[in-house]
């Protein structure tokens, strides 16, 4: 509100000299009046953008903070993935050895007991050392089919339902498709060379498909101590 408009505003009321003089005192201060709440106004918009201004600062402080502390999670993660894959892997190469170990020692246990495991089937059984079998073939083979032959587990001679056999064995924990394929190649070639020959799979599990796929393939199956027939 300025002078004039206190003026114009007085003068009707007080006279022309009266509000002249009024108003050359109040309009002085309704101007330092209105500069004192302009003033407070302005200091405390400026003391709320200071406000917002810290708090602000505060939460990029935070976020980086954040953000440092999230960097250093992902990088511990990606180590404890690591080392997690690395033990993994350990256990599987272990796993594998301890695989191939318990394979190799039924492998060699059946061997040695192989007259005893197989006697139901064969009569005065005999384990054959490689270069009997090669004497009993190699006139009638080719070195492939000797080698192939000589890769076999164990091969036995013995009588089978009176007849004077040998028997190619394949032996496995668990029985797979290839070992019932194998110990069929075997026998085949034994019977090239002029000698009766029965393909069998030592095991110790069997599925009921591939017990099923040995009947098919006339390849008899030892599964934990028992013979089970070629066919059904």
């Amino acid at each position: 509100m300025n002078t004039y408009r206190i003026y114009e505003d007085l003068r009707s009321s007080l006279g022309e000299e009266a509000a002249k003089s009024l108003a050359h005192t109040l309009g002085p201060m309704f101007e330092e009046l209105g500069d004192t709440v302009t003033k407070a106004e302005f200091r405390e918009l400026n003391a709320t953008v200071g406000r917002l201004a810290e708090a602000q600062e505060r939460t990029e402080v935070k976020v980086a903070q954040l953000a440092e502390a999230q960097s250093r999670t992902e990088a511990q993660l990606a180590t404890l993935t690591q080392v997690v894959q690395s033990l993994g892997e350990e256990v599987g190469r272990r796993g594998d050895r301890l695989d191939a170990l318990v394979g190799r020692t039924f492998e060699v246990q059946f061997r040695d007991r192989l007259t005893s495991y197989l006697g139901r089937l064969m009569r005065r059984g005999k384990l054959l050392r490689n270069d009997q079998v090669l004497d009993a073939i190699e006139q009638s083979i080719d070195a492939v089919e000797a080698d192939e032959v000589l890769r076999a587990d164990a091969i036995a001679a013995g009588v089978i339902d009176g007849v004077a056999s040998h028997v190619v064995v394949e032996v496995s924990i668990t029985c797979h498709a290839d070992d019932v394929d194998r110990a069929e190649q075997r026998a085949g070639i034994l019977r090239k060379a002029g000698l009766v020959a029965v393909p069998l799979v030592a095991c110790e599990f069997i599925s009921r498909e591939l017990l099923a796929y040995a009947r098919s393939k006339q390849v008899r199956i030892w599964c934990n101590g028992t013979i089970l027939d070629a066919a059904a």
